[in-house]
């Protein structure tokens, strides 16, 4: 008899329990998908270690082998980094997992050196960075030598370029994060106030915003400092105006957008004064994300006063800036001695690499 009859009328019928048909239960047994022998911690360990040795063997190779070719050198020092960033990367996931970021970990390593650097440079075994009379007996264009006296060299004037480079940060990480502060407290207060109290006070704050944003930042700045006599100051207060709009436009917004959440329409329900809701609720809540825009804002200004300097508008010889130091290449010095541009482009474009990378690590993570 079949499983299942049909009766006249279209129906059905259930089959009796003796001819149910039942199927024992079986298990399946699912093979594991091959592994690779090298995906492991141990062996990614062994082959990050084994990539780093190699790197640190041709850097060495291209940064102390006087018997080789200079564009030789260079190459290697090159491929060099290229392989150290690649065994450096396998040894931190092997240690901290793949959450690890060795680009963050190097920008910041990076900017820790160089702001110690900068801080101590009095106190470091360095040449002669501006007084031109202590370096008559030095020879001028120097090639950077690591073991020399002067291991990135020395320019017309025989001044140590290592040594200039690290005073010329001072001057330029001074200048760009002084005038980010500036315009943080500035920006951020303005910006605070016009996006909680709205009205006339929005609408003025956003006519002045959007005027200075209208006007070319290299204009603005170039005008400032054709009028402000150039010291340090003056660059520091130029380039504050600079950033003051960004910082305004960004903490309107955020102070709008927290203005209207549950935890400060329950502080205005408790009772709680105007001012008590800004700088209890609002200001912590506005400040990380121009914070963040600050950290990016500072490789901008950085780029700024190099181009000051360089125009020879900025901050005069024979103080040192990486934007002076460029400028000392002009007129055919570059092509015979291209150091005295690479190294505070290095400086520079490192510096300004970093900022940014740090600054949009931190943006993503809120």
């Amino acid at each position: 008899m079949s499983m299942s009859e049909v009766t006249p009328d279209g129906a059905a019928t259930t089959p009796a329990p003796s001819e149910v048909m039942t199927y024992p239960r079986q298990t399946v047994l699912l093979a594991p998908s091959p592994v690779s022998p090298l995906a492991g911690p141990k062996h990614l360990y062994l082959r990050g270690s084994v990539w780093t040795v190699l790197g640190l063997v041709l850097l060495g190779t291209g940064l102390f082998g006087s018997a080789v070719m200079m564009p030789v050198r260079i190459a290697l020092v090159l491929l060099a980094l290229v392989i150290l960033f690649k065994g450096l990367a396998k040894l931190g996931t092997a240690k901290l997992g793949k959450g690890f970021d060795l680009s963050y970990w190097l920008a910041c390593g990076w900017l820790a050196v160089l702001i110690l650097a900068a801080i101590f440079a009095p106190l470091l075994p360095l040449g002669e960075y501006k007084d031109t009379v202590k370096t008559l007996a030095e020879p001028g264009f120097a090639s950077p030598s690591l073991l020399s006296a002067h291991p990135l060299g020395t320019n017309n004037f025989g001044l140590d370029l290592l040594a200039r480079a690290l005073f010329g940060a001072r001057a330029s990480l001074t200048v760009a994060v002084c005038a980010v502060l500036i315009g943080i407290v500035v920006g951020g207060t303005i910006g605070v106030m016009a996006g909680y109290f709205r009205g006339k006070l929005d609408a003025t704050v956003g006519i002045l915003t959007n005027s200075l944003l209208a006007v070319p930042a290299l204009v603005l700045l170039i005008a400032l400092a054709a009028v402000l006599p150039s010291n340090l100051r003056n660059i520091t207060l130029a380039l504050s105006i600079l950033c003051i709009p960004s910082m305004v436009r960004i903490a309107r917004a955020n102070t709008i957008l927290v203005a209207q959440r549950e935890f400060v329409l329950a502080a205005r329900a408790m009772g709680a004064t105007k001012w008590r809701v800004i700088w209890r609720e609002l200001v912590p809540n506005v400040l990380v994300p121009v914070a963040a825009l600050g950290l990016v804002t500072v490789s901008g200004l950085i780029v700024a006063e190099a181009s000051l300097s360089f125009l020879g508008l900025g901050i005069a010889q024979p103080n040192p800036t990486w934007g002076n130091m460029i400028a000392e290449g002009q007129g055919g010095i570059a092509e015979k001695h291209p150091f005295i541009v690479l190294v505070p482009g290095v400086f520079l474009f490192l510096t300004v690499f970093s900022f940014n990378l740090i600054g949009e690590k931190y943006r993503s993570r809120m």
